[in-house]
């Protein structure tokens, strides 16, 4: 049942996150005068939509998208914006044909592309912004309302021997298994960390920094236990342990796999606590989130090399690839159910991570629609900007005015970008089914 309502969650969020992107763009083109004659939610056949005022509202049959019909989206035909020659001649003209055909008695001084530039920006950029903003709440409010996870130096876990690092979270001892150094010194479950190795310790990056950088030494280890202090003597052995950055994050090799390195272990595990983020914190946050979601489209191409090869078995999944909705809602049923690294969570943790997770798809609808490529809400933008640069040039150098960017001369780019986008889209979906990221093992 958890699980079924962690899909529903995204059922439900996905959907409405694209609502909310088309509202983005639905009322600053009404707020600017522009006719809107349709305004959908999904694509294929329309199964409701109701008519009010000069607006159709609808749903779809497919809801993994949505659109805004705005007139005169395509300036009409003129000597300087024919197309001439070309295969793609008549699909463009027919395309601009299509589009002067929405525009009707009555609708003079509507159309889109008569909007000053700076109307046109703001309208496209409506969408993303309000994915953004939505993002900004759902991550401030479990920020600042629930806290995040947040290690701390007491102790919450004492290992009796060692293991590898890549050993079942649930592999027992065995005899021939060597003691942990933390349980051979004598520390105990509930012990809070005052000093290693005569430096005081403040939280539990450092004291991790600490153990791997004293191998092989036999050092004082101060802890706090039933309210005094006990001093005790602990060797930290050298062992294979997986390899951190700067930020605290394991270091993957170009294989894609997690990378180990000789260094120093304890075998002492942190307690892990709630901690309510002040708002000042939210800004970076969003920050360092849109900046993953940055580099992740970045390495797109890479990274859909690898699924292809996942899908034919020939590598296993990377389990940062990207995910197709079929992806979130797996993801999300596993956080919900508790499985993997949710395990053990409380119900209150699960419905926060739903909510993060939440918040980084509407992150990436963001970072996505900024592209500066058509059909993108940021090609639209680029076109917009484009135009204001010629017709600036223009005026400075006393030449006619240019007229408006023919955004319908790029129709061969929007027909390759969206042919890629669902061809990408169809291979994520497949690779979901075949070979789905997943958060356990």
């Amino acid at each position: 049942m958890a699980y079924l309502l962690g899909v529903l969650t995204m059922v439900v969020g996905v959907p409405l996150s694209i609502a909310l992107h088309e509202i983005g763009h639905l009322l600053p083109a009404k707020r600017f005068g522009v006719k809107c004659t349709q305004y959908m939610i999904g694509f294929g056949r329309t199964i409701w939509s109701r008519r009010i005022g000069e607006t159709e509202y609808g749903l779809k049959l497919v809801p993994l998208g949505g659109y805004v019909r705005m007139i005169g989206m395509y300036p009409p035909w003129s000597a300087k914006g024919k197309t001439r020659g070309g295969r793609w001649t008549d699909v463009i003209e027919q395309a601009r044909a299509e589009a002067r055909a929405e525009v009707g008695p009555g609708d003079e001084g509507r159309e889109f592309y008569q909007r000053p530039v700076w109307q046109r920006v703001i309208v496209m950029l409506g969408g993303p912004t309000m994915n953004l903003l939505l993002a900004v709440v759902l991550f401030g409010g479990v920020l600042v309302g629930y806290g995040l996870p947040q290690q701390t130096t007491t102790i919450d876990t004492v290992s009796a021997c060692v293991l590898p690092v890549t050993a079942p979270r649930n592999a027992t001892c065995t005899s021939s298994d060597r003691p942990a150094p933390a349980a051979v010194a004598g520390v105990k479950p509930g012990d809070k960390i005052v000093s290693f190795a005569g430096a005081a310790v403040a939280d539990w990056d450092q004291m991790r920094n600490l153990i791997r950088a004293n191998a092989g030494r036999t050092v004082p280890l101060v802890v706090e236990r039933g309210g005094r202090r006990v001093t005790l003597t602990i060797t930290p052995i050298r062992d294979q342990r997986w390899a951190f950055d700067a930020s605290g994050q394991r270091i993957k090799g170009p294989d894609g796999t997690y990378l180990t390195v000789p260094t120093g272990f304890a075998g002492i595990g942190p307690t892990t606590e709630r901690v309510r983020q002040p708002v000042t914190a939210v800004p970076g946050v969003v920050w360092s989130q849109l900046g993953s979601a940055a580099a992740l489209i970045v390495t797109v191409p890479e990274k859909m090399v690898g699924v292809g090869k996942a899908v034919l078995g020939i590598a296993p999944r990377d389990p940062e690839s990207p995910v197709s909705v079929i992806g979130i809602g797996r993801v999300a049923g596993e956080v919900a159910s508790g499985e993997g690294v949710s395990a053990g969570s409380s119900v209150g943790s699960r419905a926060a991570s739903l909510i993060l997770l939440l918040a980084s798809l509407n992150l990436a609808l963001f970072a996505i629609n900024m592209v500066p490529l058509l059909p993108l809400d940021g090609g639209h933008v680029a076109g917009a900007l484009w135009e204001a640069l010629r017709r600036s040039a223009a005026k400075l150098l006393r030449r006619p005015d240019p007229g408006p960017v023919d955004t319908v001369r790029a129709l061969p780019l929007i027909y390759a970008v969206g042919t890629l986008l669902f061809a990408m889209g169809a291979l994520l979906i497949v690779a979901d089914v075949v070979s789905p990221v997943k958060l356990t093992g």
